[in-house]
């Protein structure tokens, strides 16, 4: 139990840590088009990113899965680009059913290039462990938890700018959605530099 809870901890502050902003500026964008009324479709969005990073997560820390970990710190802020352009190029603030299909298949797939980005930190971890699967599991639940958390500061705050002080829900996804593709863009082609100069 005691372990369970050391790799459950180091998952929440890993999602948690500001030294890896770039996973927490995309749960921010992801859902900055949201309202706390539609937590429920929050928590599914949220679950398809856990799924998919879960499955890149545990693959590459059981090495079955190799890449370029450059690559990956460049694709990671190519996410958030896109999920942030998609937001602002949405011309509703309701959604269709495909439209909802398209965001979850998103935040799975891009999901599994996140996870991807965690295993460097987690193998690092798991290199002394006998069993990798109850720490494996832990860490990614500590994840999800953090993820949950930060979800809810972000519809908390979503809450109060366009339920109390009556901005329109357009207006806070464009300063959420905007702010998250200029910080992108710079992140994007910062290390795309370093990619191909490496």
């Amino acid at each position: 139990m005691q372990l369970f809870n050391l790799y459950l901890q180091l998952g929440f502050e890993h999602i948690a840590d500001f030294a890896g902003y770039d996973h927490i500026l995309f749960i921010i964008t992801l859902c900055g088009v949201y309202l706390f009324s539609q937590w429920r479709q929050v928590l599914i969005l949220i679950t398809a990113f856990t799924i998919g990073h879960s499955i890149t997560l545990a693959l590459a820390s059981l090495q079955v899965l190799t890449f370029s970990t450059k690559l990956i710190e460049f694709l990671i802020p190519v996410t958030i680009f896109i999920t942030a352009l998609s937001n602002i190029l949405a011309k509703r603030t309701t959604y269709s059913e495909t439209n909802y299909y398209f965001r979850y298949s998103m935040a799975l797939f891009f999901g599994l290039i996140h996870g991807l980005g965690f295993s460097n930190y987690l193998r690092s971890l798991l290199g002394l462990e006998i069993s990798i699967i109850k720490p494996l599991f832990a860490f990614n639940l500590g994840l999800e938890l953090g993820q949950i958390a930060i979800v809810f500061i972000i519809l908390s705050f979503a809450y109060l700018f366009v339920t109390k002080l009556k901005t329109l829900q357009r207006e806070w996804n464009l300063i959420i959605s905007g702010a998250g593709l200029g910080i992108s863009l710079i992140m994007s082609v910062e290390r795309f530099h370093v990619l191909i100069n490496n």
